[in-house]
C-alpha cells in the first residue's frame, strides 16, 4: 500500500519574485513544522511540482503576466485522486470585482485560496493547515484506490490460478454476465453469448432439478450454495462442473442477485472414479504389488549374486593372470638356464663314448633336464605362452583316435564310453594338446575312482551366451565325466591354481588342470569343471568351431639328417653368455664358423663390417634392442640374410612384425642342425 506523506518532512512550494515574501512564508511554515522548498523563477517553480507536494505558495505578481502552460499543463494531468491547493497571495483579494484576475488564476489552478497582504502569522498558518488537510484526504483516496486495485488484481490472479470463472445473475431482470473463463467451463467460446437460460439447457437432464432446488432455497433462506452437476458441451460430451453461489440483497434486505464462480472438475470426478475403482481391488492390488515386490527382491538378490560371482571370477582371473606372467616368467628363464645344461651335456656325451658309467652318468642328467623342459612347457600352457599349431581338427575323429590309449590309461576296472555327436564342424585346435589335455583329464578321474567306475567322455555343438565370457558363436564342447568321490566346494575353487593337488607328495605337480584351463582360453575358449562330493566330476572344454577344411599335407618320407650339414658363417646374438657359449660350442663342433656378438647393437656392427654371414641365429628376449628389431634391422644392411629367432615363447608377442623360422628353446644339438638344415636348405 502507498504510504501516505508526512507533512513534517513533505514540501511545500513557495514561489515569489520578493526574497521577502519567501523568507516570510518559509518563516511561518517552519513554525508549525512544515519544510519548505523555494524556487528562484516560474520554471523551476513548475518543475519541482510533483505528487509528494502538500501545497504550493505563489504571489499574484509572479504569476500575472508570467506563461503559466507549463503548470497548467502540470495542473490537467495530475491523477484522478489529485487535486493540489494553491495559496495566492494579492493586494487585492480574490474577488471579482476587487481582482479580475484571480478569476482566471481560479480557472487556470483550480484548487485556488487567494490570501490578501498584509497578513498575520494566524491567518497563513490557518490556510496551510486547511491546505494540508484535505491534500492529506486525497493521499488516502490515492491509498484506498491502490488497494482496490491491488484487491482486483489479486482477486483475478486467484481466478486464474484456480481456473474459476465467474459469473452474476440479476433476479429481476434474469440478466446473466458470465466471464470468458465461465463460458469455457460451459463448452462455449469467448466471443458468444450466453444467458442464463443457455446455461439452464446445457445441465444433464438427470442434474437440472437437483440445482434448481438448490437456487430456490439459497434465494429463500439468503444461505449460499454449492453444487456439482453434469454439463452437456455443444459438441455432445459430458463434463462435471462445480458451482458455488452468494445472494446479494438490497438495504431493504430483498434478494437482488446471485454471484458466483464456476470450475470444470472433469479430472478430478475421473480421478475419484478411478480412486473408487482402486479401492475396490484393493486387497487384489496390494497382493499383485507384494508378489510383484517379492520377484523383484528375488531378481535384485539373484543380480546381487550374480555380481558377486562375476567379482570373484573377475578377481580370480586377476589372480591367475598375475599369477600367469610370473609363471610365464620364470618358466622362460628356466629354459634358458635348461638350454646351457642340455647343449652342454649333448656335447660332454661325445668326449664320453667309450667311458659306460659316465655315458650312464649323462644320461640321467640328461633325463633330468627334458622332465625339466616338459615341465616349463606345462608352465607355460598354464600362462598362455606355449606354442600351438593352430587348425582345423576333427575332433571326434581324434577321440576315436585315442579310445586305446585311454582304455590302457585309466585301466581294466573303469568302464570307458563314448557320446560322440557325428557331423560336427571342425575345431581351431591344436591337436597334440587336446590329446595331451584329454589323457590328463582320464587319468585324474582314473585316480578319483580307486575302485573302479566308469568315464563318459562326450562331444557336441554349444551355442555360448553372454554370461559364458565368450565371443558369440559355436562351439564343440568336449565333457569328460567321472563316478568318483567328487570334490567339495574350496577344492573345486582351487582345482585350477598352478602347482594345487590333492594327490600325495610326489604323485602330481599340480599343473594338469591348470595347463589344460591356459589351453582352452589361449583357444579363445574355455574350461570349466563340476563337482560335488560322492557324485564325481565333469570337466568342460570349449573350442571354438569353423567352417574352415582340414589341409593334406601328405607325408615326408624323407628322413631327417641332422648330422650332416656343409660349412657355414654362422652369427650368434644373446645377451646371456652362458647361453651364447653353449650354442656356440655345439655350432662349432658341427663344423660352422662361428661370430658372437652379446647384443643387438653388436651384431648389426658385424653385419656391416663386410663379412659375409651366412645364417643369423638370435634370442628373442633382449634388452635394448629384441630379436624381432633386430631382425628388421638386419634386414635392411642384407635383405637375403637367413635369420632363426631362439625363444623360449614359441608364440611372439603381437606387435613383433616379423614372420621368421623359430628354434624352440632349450634345443639339443641335432635340433639345432636340423632347423639349421632347414633354413639353408642343405
Amino acid at each position: 500500500m502507498t504510504q501516505i506523506p508526512d507533512p513534517v518532512t513533505s514540501l511545500a512550494l513557495v514561489f515569489t519574485p520578493q526574497g521577502r515574501d519567501a523568507d516570510v512564508a518559509n518563516r511561518l511554515l517552519g513554525e508549525i513544522g512544515i519544510a519548505c522548498a523555494i524556487a528562484s523563477d516560474l520554471p523551476q517553480f513548475a518543475q519541482s511540482l510533483n505528487d509528494d507536494t502538500f501545497f504550493a505558495v505563489a504571489t499574484e505578481e509572479a504569476l500575472r503576466f508570467s506563461d503559466l502552460r507549463q503548470i497548467t499543463s502540470w495542473i490537467n494531468n495530475q491523477p484522478s485522486w489529485s487535486d493540489l491547493p494553491f495559496i495566492i497571495l494579492t493586494h487585492r483579494g480574490g474577488s471579482p470585482e476587487r481582482n479580475p484576475a484571480a478569476a482566471r488564476l481560479s480557472e487556470l489552478f483550480g484548487n485556488v485560496t487567494f490570501l490578501e497582504r498584509p497578513f498575520n502569522a494566524v491567518t497563513f498558518a490557518s490556510v496551510a493547515r486547511t491546505a494540508i488537510r484535505g491534500r492529506r484526504r486525497q493521499y488516502e483516496a490515492r491509498a484506498r484506490i491502490e488497494e482496490l486495485r491491488e484487491g482486483e488484481s489479486r482477486l483475478q490472479t486467484a481466478l486464474l490460478a484456480g481456473r474459476l470463472g465467474t459469473w452474476e445473475l440479476e433476479l429481476d431482470s434474469m440478466r446473466f454476465a458470465a466471464s470468458d473463463t465461465c463460458k469455457a467451463i460451459f463448452g462455449r467460446p469467448a466471443t458468444m453469448a450466453f444467458s442464463y437460460e443457455e446455461a439452464l439447457s446445457s445441465i444433464h437432464g438427470d442434474d437440472k432439478e437437483r440445482v434448481l432446488n438448490a437456487v430456490k432455497e439459497s434465494i429463500d433462506s439468503g444461505r449460499d450454495y454449492a453444487i456439482d452437476h453434469r454439463t452437456l458441451w455443444p459438441d455432445g460430451s459430458v463434463h462435471w462442473t462445480e458451482i458455488r453461489a452468494r445472494v446479494v440483497s438490497d438495504k431493504s434486505g430483498h434478494p437482488e442477485r446471485l454471484v458466483g464462480v464456476s470450475s470444470d472438475i472433469t479430472d478430478r470426478k475421473r480421478y475419484e472414479d478411478q480412486l473408487r475403482d482402486l479401492n475396490d481391488t484393493l486387497e487384489e492390488r496390494v497382493a499383485q504389488r507384494t508378489a510383484e515386490l517379492s520377484r523383484a527382491h528375488d531378481t535384485l538378490l539373484a543380480e546381487v549374486a550374480q555380481r558377486e560371482r562375476a567379482e570373484e571370477h573377475l578377481r580370480h582371473a586377476q589372480k591367475m593372470e598375475a599369477i600367469g606372467q610370473l609363471t610365464g616368467g620364470v618358466a622362460h628363464d628356466f629354459n634358458n638356464l635348461l638350454m646351457a645344461v642340455m647343449g652342454n651335456l649333448d656335447l660332454l656325451r661325445k668326449h664320453l663314448v667309450n667311458n659306460p658309467k659316465a655315458a650312464r652318468l649323462l644320461e640321467g642328467a640328461m633325463q633330468g633336464a627334458r622332465r625339466g623342459a616338459a615341465l616349463t612347457q606345462r608352465l607355460l600352457a598354464f600362462a598362455r605362452r606355449q606354442d600351438l599349431q593352430v587348425e582345423p581338427v576333427d575332433l571326434e575323429k581324434l577321440i576315436r583316435g585315442m579310445t586305446d590309449l585311454l582304455e590302457r590309461s585309466i585301466g581294466s576296472a573303469i568302464a570307458l564310453r563314448l557320446n560322440l555327436t557325428n557331423g560336427l564342424p571342425h575345431a581351431l585346435v591344436d591337436g597334440n594338446q587336446v590329446e595331451l589335455a584329454l589323457l590328463n583329464l582320464a587319468v585324474n578321474a582314473r585316480d578319483a575312482m580307486p575302485d573302479g567306475g566308469s568315464l563318459v567322455v562326450e562331444l557336441d555343438l554349444a551355442q555360448s551366451m553372454p554370461e559364458d565370457r565368450l565371443a558369440l558363436g559355436s562351439y564343440l564342447r568336449i565333457s569328460v565325466t567321472d563316478t568318483g568321490h567328487g570334490m567339495d566346494g574350496e577344492t573345486l575353487k582351487k582345482a585350477i591354481d598352478p602347482f594345487f593337488s590333492t594327490k600325495e607328495l610326489g604323485k602330481g605337480t599340480g599343473l594338469g588342470l591348470s595347463m589344460i584351463h591356459g589351453l582352452a582360453v589361449q583357444l579363445n575358449g574355455k574350461f570349466q569343471l563340476f563337482s560335488a562330493p560322492g557324485h564325481g566330476t565333469k570337466a568342460e572344454i570349449w573350442f571354438p568351431s569353423t567352417t574352415q577344411k582340414i589341409e593334406d599335407k601328405g607325408m615326408d618320407l624323407t628322413p631327417a639328417q641332422p648330422g650332416v650339414t656343409a660349412r657355414a658363417k654362422i652369427l650368434v646374438v644373446d645377451d646371456d653368455a652362458l647361453i651364447a657359449m653353449s650354442t656356440v660350442d655345439m655350432l662349432e663342433d658341427l663344423g660352422h664358423e662361428v661370430l658372437e656378438a652379446n647384443s643387438g647393437a653388436r651384431a648389426l656392427e658385424l653385419l656391416g663390417g663386410g663379412d659375409q654371414i651366412d645364417l643369423m641365429i638370435t634370442d628373442y628376449s633382449m634388452p635394448g634392442m629384441n630379436g624381432a628389431q633386430l631382425a628388421k634391422a638386419a634386414l635392411e644392411i642384407n635383405p637375403a640374410l637367413p635369420i632363426l629367432v631362439a625363444t623360449g615363447y614359441a608364440d611372439l608377442p603381437p606387435g613383433a612384425g616379423i614372420d621368421l623360422p623359430r628354434l624352440g628353446k632349450p634345443y639339443t644339438q641335432d635340433q639345432l642342425a636340423f632347423e639349421i638344415a632347414k633354413v639353408l636348405k642343405f
